[in-house]
């Protein structure tokens, strides 16, 4: 009986979870390691931080599931993987270290045949000083962050309503952030929840962000095809930020963040001071701290993982020039090349370059997104990795045969503009294929069929209705596969 090892049940380890068991039910082994008690439907934090939902709208707890499915869970952190064995224990395996109360900080090694790193991201706020909520800022990145974010609001609108003016600041707090997504979403559903409360008036809004303009979204932009013309998403952008009276900075890096205002960069070398009363600013993203030791006792984490701390797989990392940039870097099976048996889905694999174009500052700060891998492209991956080896270990393949490369794979978004049953909006997109391919698509790098966006209040239903389908999917609740990632 094979082993297969799943480190994290966030949106990519959870999926890959439940198709794993789906396939290997009762033939082999199937664990999964997860620091975390609670499971959380990421997209939604974004309500909780404006009060729309509530920490437990958007969690349920893990255990009763995976004891519903017969899936071993440890409630642990991984910590150093043996992908050789060691000396006492000859099989590959994983260190852990216990996070539930009852066990805190004991430590255990598990076997493996086979492993997935879907561990996503370190939450880097020490990456800017004075970042996050142990600083000045806040975030929306974890349901009790932005539950607490949504706490500090509250207090600025209770100011405003007594007629006090307040400045509020959100985008990126880092010139390599990434989910700038998540950002544009809470910026317009504050600004519409100071609609609803009749306080808009009293309140400057300003949206600041790495991109290169608006509308970037950390994929280099994208065109869409309206009534006979071809629109940039920048134009899209834009002609919302305007509709909705929200100033915006852009090309940016912030560098320190201090009470009440924060300092940033913007490309052209030029240091600048912005005063808030509330920020809500994104942190960039690393690796979650895993190494690596091979059969000597010798530190290989630099050949597993890249220097992000995101582990290493089947993509081109030679670090060609922007120009020489080509869909074929992206991966197609998640696979280490080193170790075949260890595959990263999700934000725990690492990008081979971004998707937007590269920059820095005169003073050689790099200020540009970095590759959105979340969501519906992070589910898809899971799925397939998890279905490929299954294929192994069942015999049925000798290597990975389904591919899901960001390269061809296209993916649907709704952005929430506003969280109102009856005024609220969402901008709906589709995209394909992620990574732009101007072999194929010479103008625009994506095709104009595929590639769409629209903002109304159906896309605010349709986001609603979403949200209680994927918690039914994530609960493995009956036919929970036919919801598709």
């Amino acid at each position: 009986m094979a082993k297969l090892v799943i480190l994290g049940a966030g949106i990519a380890g959870h999926t890959a979870a439940l198709h794993a068991h789906r396939k290997l039910r009762g033939r082999h082994e199937l664990v999964v390691v997860t620091p975390n008690r609670k499971w959380n439907w990421i997209p939604s934090n974004i309500w909780v931080g404006v009060g729309f939902m509530g920490v437990d709208d958007v969690t349920f707890d893990l255990a009763p599931v995976y004891r519903k499915l017969g899936i071993p869970l440890y409630q642990a952190r991984a910590t150093t993987l043996y992908p050789e064995g060691s000396d006492d224990q000859p099989l590959p395996h994983v260190e852990i270290s216990y996070t539930d109360p009852e066990r805190a900080g004991q430590t255990e090694k598990l076997t493996y045949d086979y492993l997935i790193n879907a561990t996503g991201p370190k939450l880097n706020f020490a990456a800017t000083p004075g970042l996050g909520p142990a600083g000045h800022s806040h975030s929306v990145c974890t349901f009790d962050h932005a539950a607490e974010t949504f706490s500090r609001l509250e207090a600025c609108i209770q100011r405003m309503e007594r007629g006090e003016r307040q400045t509020l600041v959100v985008g990126t707090g880092h010139g390599t952030c990434t989910c700038q997504g998540a950002a544009f979403e809470y910026l317009f559903n504050v600004e519409y929840l100071l609609q609803r409360r009749g306080v808009r008036d009293r309140a400057d809004l300003v949206w600041i962000s790495n991109e290169m303009e608006l509308g970037d979204f950390g994929m280099g932009g994208m065109h869409i095809k309206r009534g006979g013309y071809i629109t940039h998403s920048r134009i899209f952008a834009e002609s919302l930020y305007t509709e909705r009276g929200v100033r915006w900075i852009t090309k940016a890096g912030v560098k320190e963040v201090q009470d009440g205002h924060f300092h940033y960069e913007t490309l052209d070398g030029q240091s600048h001071e912005q005063a808030f009363d509330f920020a809500m600013l994104l942190p960039p993203f690393s690796g979650t701290g895993l190494s690596a030791i091979n059969r000597r006792g010798e530190n290989i984490t630099a050949t597993v993982f890249a220097p992000n701390g995101f582990m290493k797989v089947d993509a081109d990392y030679s670090g060609k020039p922007y120009e020489q940039w080509d869909p074929g870097d992206w991966p197609e099976t998640y696979q280490n090349p080193d170790y075949p048996n260890l595959f990263a889905v999700g934000i725990a694999f690492a990008p081979p370059h971004a998707i937007s174009k590269p920059a820095q500052s005169a003073k050689g700060t790099p200020i540009f997104p970095t590759p959105p891998r979340t969501g519906m492209p992070s589910g898809v991956m899971a799925r397939q990795v998890a279905l490929n080896i299954a294929d192994l270990m069942t015999g049925k393949a000798e290597q990975p045969t389904r591919k899901s490369s960001m390269a061809r794979m296209g993916a649907a978004c709704i952005a929430s503009a506003g969280a109102g049953m009856l005024r609220g909006s969402a901008v709906s997109m589709t995209v394909y294929p992620i990574i732009p391919d101007f072999k194929t698509y010479p103008d625009t790098g994506r095709s104009l069929r595929y590639t769409s966006g629209e903002i109304g209040l159906a896309g605010h239903w349709i986001k609603y209705l979403l949200h209680f389908g994927f918690l039914y999917k994530a609960k493995a609740n009956p036919l929970w596969q036919v919801i598709p990632e």
